[in-house]
């Protein structure tokens, strides 16, 4: 049966899920009881269906049905055949998909333009500079001078990302664990920014979504998101 690519990370655990043999209803129970998971299998397959359930409810705009769900899970584990025409399935996913491209164009749309607005502000606050890409930074801490990165150096750098509302989408500095990363390998925001900062230095980047994801999204980040970090360059190797 052909299936849809919209959910291809969770279409992969279901077949763990599915081999492990999961379809076993001891599990734990609402309250949080662990009673039926005491041996390694059983702990496996907990584990297998809690992270089918985390990448289901990060499906953006799909009301998650679960007991049509479970109804194919137990037909699947059956042997059975598909209660409905795989062509009907295959259309339900790309009707589907054309709705959740709809609204990511839409929410693009609305991101792009108060990024713009934000901007358009910002640039005028004593202590921005704005580069000839757009690109938007202000000096937080000064090291001690030095070489700066190239693109093709390995930097290790310590940061903070929030979109414009101040939700945090990433953070070395709350993992207390700096990250290493090669400087052509990340956005292209970061890729010039890095190349303007000595080790020991402190940016916070204003990087438009140009520089970022455009259109895209990327995890917690959505598409045309602003993107906003506080960068420290900790050692270039």
């Amino acid at each position: 049966m052909k299936t849809h690519t919209l959910l291809v990370s969770v279409s992969t655990l279901l077949v763990a899920f599915a081999l492990a043999g999961c379809g076993d209803k001891k599990a734990a129970d609402a309250s949080g009881s662990t009673k039926g998971l005491e041996s390694a299998d059983q702990r496996v397959s907990y584990g297998m269906g809690y992270q089918i359930g985390a990448n289901v409810a990060r499906q953006p705009g799909l009301k998650f049905d679960q007991a049509a769900f479970a109804a194919g899970m137990q037909d699947a584990l059956a042997g059975q055949k598909t209660r409905l025409d795989e062509k009907l399935i295959q259309a339900a996913f790309e009707e589907h998909q054309r709705k959740l491209a709809a609204e990511m164009e839409a929410q693009g749309r609305v991101n792009l333009q108060a990024a713009n607005e934000f901007l358009a502000k910002n640039k005028s606050r004593p202590g921005v500079k704005t580069t000839a890409s757009g690109l938007q930074y202000e000096v937080l801490k000064k090291g001690f001078g030095g070489a700066k990165p190239k693109p093709t150096d390995k930097v290790r750098v310590h940061y903070h990302g929030t979109l414009i509302d101040g939700t945090v989408f990433d953070s070395s500095v709350k993992r207390g664990q700096p990250v290493e990363f090669m400087l052509n390998g990340v956005i292209p925001g970061w890729t010039e920014a890095l190349q303007l900062m000595s080790v020991g230095d402190k940016f916070k980047l204003y990087v438009p979504p140009a520089l970022a994801y455009g259109p895209r999204s990327a995890g917690h980040i959505p598409p045309n998101a602003l993107l906003i970090f506080e960068v420290e360059l900790l050692a270039v190797n």
